[in-house]
């Protein structure tokens, strides 16, 4: 894709969310360097106790620590999107490279099926199969990658069909450069600006879904600290102990206001649509 220049405030609106990420993803790889105290520790006399200088985020309904279980907790997230999001793109690249650049019935039969697909609302279908399959993070990954890669799919789809018509691509079609040949070094290195801006304002929406899945007790095992539970956990004691979702959803609208703002500053830098 052709760089653009974009507006000042843009990049450093682009740089805040990168700074974000990066902050987030530093956070949870060192989690164990961070935290002091084990989050599944239990101290039922001082439970609710609001934040103080030992408890910076204060204690939940068992007397456990928030700050540690929302430090921890951003494993879960950023773990569980980055899978989601790597498994949904690479499946979305071959789905919509074959239905592109092959056409024809075989584009047909992919593009019905993701149709078929899109009928369902992905939040609704990934509630549904965690739900028979059993809380997991693996049936997580599983349940939400179902319908995530069909966004991928038809963004690549319609690329292909554009790429398809070049000219480097109609000369290597005539001297018999095999069609894998043909998508692996002429197609694919043009895909990757639209899947890395994709892919960066999808961590968002899966962010999203993994806390909201969470929330209802379909997410992660329970004694696997997530902000998703933590929310949950303080919603029917939230105007008494407002600290217990307070700080997991500052932490949801953080990372996921982070990856807003880093997607819609890279979209606007990769864009090749000249004002």
């Amino acid at each position: 894709m052709e760089k653009r220049s974009i507006p000042f405030h843009k990049k450093i609106l682009m740089l805040i969310g990168a700074g974000i990420i990066l902050s987030m993803m530093l956070i949870a790889v060192a989690a164990p360097l961070l935290v002091v105290q084990d989050p599944n520790a239990m101290n039922l006399p001082q439970r609710y106790e609001p934040p103080s200088w030992s408890h910076p985020f204060g204690l939940d309904e068992n007397g456990s620590d928030v700050f540690s279980k929302v430090i921890y907790g951003s494993r879960v997230s950023l773990s569980v999107a980055l899978s989601v999001v790597f498994i949904s793109s690479l499946l979305g690249l071959i789905m919509g490279s074959i239905a592109g650049y092959l056409g024809g019935w075989v584009d047909n039969l992919i593009m019905r099926f993701i149709d078929m697909l899109y009928a369902f609302p992905g939040f609704l279908l990934a509630l549904g199969l965690v739900a028979v399959l059993g809380p997991s993070v693996k049936n997580l990954i599983f349940a939400m990658c179902i319908t995530s890669w069909t966004g991928f799919a038809r963004l690549v789809r319609a690329e292909v069909l554009h790429l398809k018509e070049r000219e480097y691509v109609l000369s290597a079609k005539s001297i018999g450069t095999p069609n894998l040949r043909i998508l692996m070094l002429h197609l694919w290195p043009n895909l990757i600006g639209v899947l890395v801006v994709q892919a960066t304002l999808a961590m968002a929406g899966t962010i999203i879904s993994e806390s909201g899945l969470s929330f209802l007790g379909l997410g992660a095992p329970p004694t696997t600290p997530t902000w998703g539970a933590l929310l949950n956990s303080g919603r029917k004691i939230l105007f008494e102990a407002p600290h217990v979702s307070v700080f997991p959803g500052l932490a949801i609208l953080t990372l996921v206001l982070g990856f807003n703002l880093f997607g819609d500053g890279l979209r606007d830098f990769l864009d090749p649509k000249k004002d």
